[in-house]
């Protein structure tokens, strides 16, 4: 396992979308400045500040944010662009860093998390798709698996070119239709079983795993359908909708 702070590696015994659980970032002071990365077309409104990556062609950029081609409107706030390797501020240069929806792209999410953790002072928000959400739709541009031990304070991941993930390629690219339709009502209704945020206030471990269901949401997240939803669907279905 590794700790990472401070921007150091210790040995030790943790669509561009918008995103899904903005209730979740509620621990930005007054006067912290905030640094986001990775914001897409979607900046968060208390981000003073955004860090992205120079993407190497324009279709490159319009792949990694999940087909959207519109570009944010930063209001006048500083962009900074950076190569993916170390990121261009001072150590703890931000009170707090928003990170959705990046994780899962970056090729070392050690080394990433070390660089975010040492100019955030250890305080920020992650968030990020689950195994089961790659299971159905397994987007090429998304390269880890990424779950949250709240118990152990540990993130671990998964690197997708350690699976044989790839062989359900096709079945990817089927899924990826009922998107392109409009389809995405089992992820929008049960978004705890599909993505997974994390306010942390502090640097926290981070383990490779080559285990899946240590991956998995708890079950306890899978809720029966109210009578009321059950009602609907059945009416949806008889008319066809």
């Amino acid at each position: 396992m590794l700790l990472v702070l401070a921007g150091t590696a210790l040995l030790s015994s943790v669509k561009r979308i918008e995103m899904f659980f903005p209730e979740r970032v509620n621990s930005i002071r007054p006067k912290d400045k905030v640094l986001e990365i990775g914001p897409g077309a979607s900046p968060h409104p208390r981000s003073n500040a955004f860090l992205e990556l120079n993407f190497d062609t324009v279709q490159d950029k319009i792949s990694q944010r999940g087909g959207i081609v519109n570009e944010a409107n930063f209001n006048g706030r500083p962009v900074y662009y950076y190569d993916g390797g170390g990121f261009p501020f001072e150590n703890n240069q931000f009170d707090y860093v928003i990170c959705s929806h990046v994780i899962e792209h970056v090729p070392d999410p050690v080394y990433f998390l070390g660089e975010l953790f040492r100019v955030s002072s250890g305080r920020g928000y992650l968030e990020y798709p689950l195994i089961t959400y790659e299971y159905l739709y397994d987007f090429d541009v998304h390269l880890n698996f990424v779950k949250f031990d709240f118990e152990r304070n540990v993130l671990r991941y998964l690197p997708k070119f350690e699976t044989n993930f790839n062989e359900f390629s096709a079945v990817a690219l089927f899924f990826h239709k009922t998107l392109e339709f409009g389809w995405d009502d089992i992820c929008a209704t049960n978004k705890k079983l599909f993505f997974e945020g994390v306010e942390f206030d502090r640097p926290f471990f981070i383990e490779k795993t080559s285990e899946i269901d240590r991956l998995l949401p708890s079950v306890s997240f899978i809720k029966n359908k109210t009578p009321i939803r059950r009602f609907l669907n059945r009416l949806m279905n008889k008319l066809g909708l």
